[in-house]
């Protein structure tokens, strides 16, 4: 990029790229043949890069420039209907791409307890090597109307969809869309859900949003706990040190890390129970109704040194829970559960505080309060990158369907999603 162009002024809203060429003239000529427009500028030219682009345009574009003939998607899609053979292969991968829902433990676990026999149609990407470059965890989730396909790991997982380092993304996605173009699926609407929209996936698959929803996270500086609370607003520091100084003071205040994996079933029992009594029934929420899952899980990620189980005690019995896991340089307080006879001690916010706390003195830089916006979230939150509910179509068929039926496959997946 030219060095006049490094920098924009916020509010700008540019329509082109400027990118440098020692012959404008020559590029402007090759980009032509490639039929794509431009114009010279003073050593450089200006590349289209309006929102009307989509991404097979991009891909020309990026293919003219570099001087390279237009080629195909330079990773191969194969379809697989198990999951074991991957097995090590994720792992690795899983692990590298920092989403703790991407990984072999979380997505076979899921399909374990949640597969039903249903048919397996995932994707392995792999460059000229073999190596695994990408996977799409996917399985056919009904055939009437039409075919419907979605990720595995909804309804229980956030952060969704194509597993991915972050510099494959444009790789995968090209392959992904010359799998659709293929119909290696068959004519099928594709929904991936809580996909992050900070990966943009959106936009990389020329999909349509479906729904959006909160994933605020909280990006951390420091590893003085004081120090982190003197960015907070002198009303909200106040209420972390005094609610849990007066339970200290009242309530023989405790908190217990659990490591031992002796002690997970119990701490588990503690969670639960907290948890339904909070909500109300032992089907009250989809967390409770997946235990069996959750328990499966929360057993291998405490092997594996993921698992953050914290019990808030006091006089020396549960009154609150917190299960989250330690991944990818990142907290994810992913549910709790509390005592709804301790409400007016605000036992719920000062666990949450507690594990933050630990957070930031063990120097880690995220602590992700993952989906929904609920307003304590708000309160301690630095930003919310988001999620969304995207779908796309395998084959002109399903792609004209997904155009006209867009709202009502929306209200299908969200009622698909209760169910699950």
């Amino acid at each position: 990029m030219p060095a006049r162009f490094a920098e924009l002024p916020d509010g700008a809203s540019p329509l082109a790229f400027p990118l440098a060429a020692d012959d404008p003239g020559e590029v402007v000529a090759r980009m032509a043949r490639a039929g794509v427009q431009t114009r010279p500028l003073e050593q450089a030219i200006a590349l289209p890069v309006h929102q009307d682009l989509r991404p097979d345009d991009l891909d020309r574009i990026v293919e003219a420039a570099r001087g390279r003939t237009r080629r195909g998607a330079d990773l191969r899609l194969e379809l697989v209907h198990r999951l074991d053979p991957l097995r090590d292969e994720w792992r690795e991968l899983g692990v590298q791409s920092g989403n703790v829902f991407a990984t072999w433990e979380w997505q076979s676990t899921w399909w374990r307890h949640f597969g039903r026999g249903r048919p397996l149609v995932a994707g392995a990407l792999r460059d000229a090597r073999g190596e695994l470059i990408g996977i799409l965890p996917l399985y056919l989730a009904a055939t009437r109307p039409g075919r419907l396909v979605r990720f595995l790991g909804h309804g229980a997982g956030d952060r969704l969809g194509p597993i991915c380092l972050a510099g494959d993304r444009l790789r995968v996605a090209r392959a992904v869309r010359a799998g659709l173009r293929a119909r290696r699926w068959g004519s099928a609407v594709l929904v991936a859900e809580q996909a992050p929209a900070d990966e943009s996936w959106s936009a990389l698959l020329a999909a349509r949003v479906l729904a959006r929803e909160s994933s605020p996270i909280v990006r951390i500086e420091t590893r003085a706990w004081d120090d982190f609370l003197a960015g907070r607003s002198a009303n909200l520091r106040q209420q972390i040190r005094g609610k849990e100084r007066k339970l200290a003071r009242n309530h023989g205040l405790g908190y217990r890390l659990v490591e031992d994996p002796a002690e997970l079933p119990d701490a588990l029992d503690a969670l639960f129970a907290l948890h339904r009594a909070r909500w109300g029934g032992p089907d009250s929420t989809g967390f409770a109704t997946a235990e069996a899952f959750h328990r499966d899980f929360a057993a291998q990620a405490l092997a594996r040194g993921w698992l953050r189980l914290w019990i808030l005690e006091l006089a020396g019995r549960p009154a609150a829970a917190w299960l989250g896991f330690r991944f990818g340089g990142a907290d994810w307080y992913f549910q709790m559960g509390r005592d709804p006879a301790c409400d007016r001690l605000s036992v719920g916010f000062v666990l949450l505080s507690r594990t933050l706390r630990d957070c930031v003195e063990s120097g880690i830089e995220e602590y992700r309060l993952l989906r929904g916006g609920e307003a304590y979230k708000g309160r301690f939150a630095t930003a919310d990158p988001g999620l969304e509910t995207i779908a796309f179509g395998s084959g002109p068929l399903a792609r004209a369907a997904l155009g006209a039926t867009g709202p009502g496959l929306a209200r299908a997946v969200r009622t698909a999603r209760i169910r699950d």
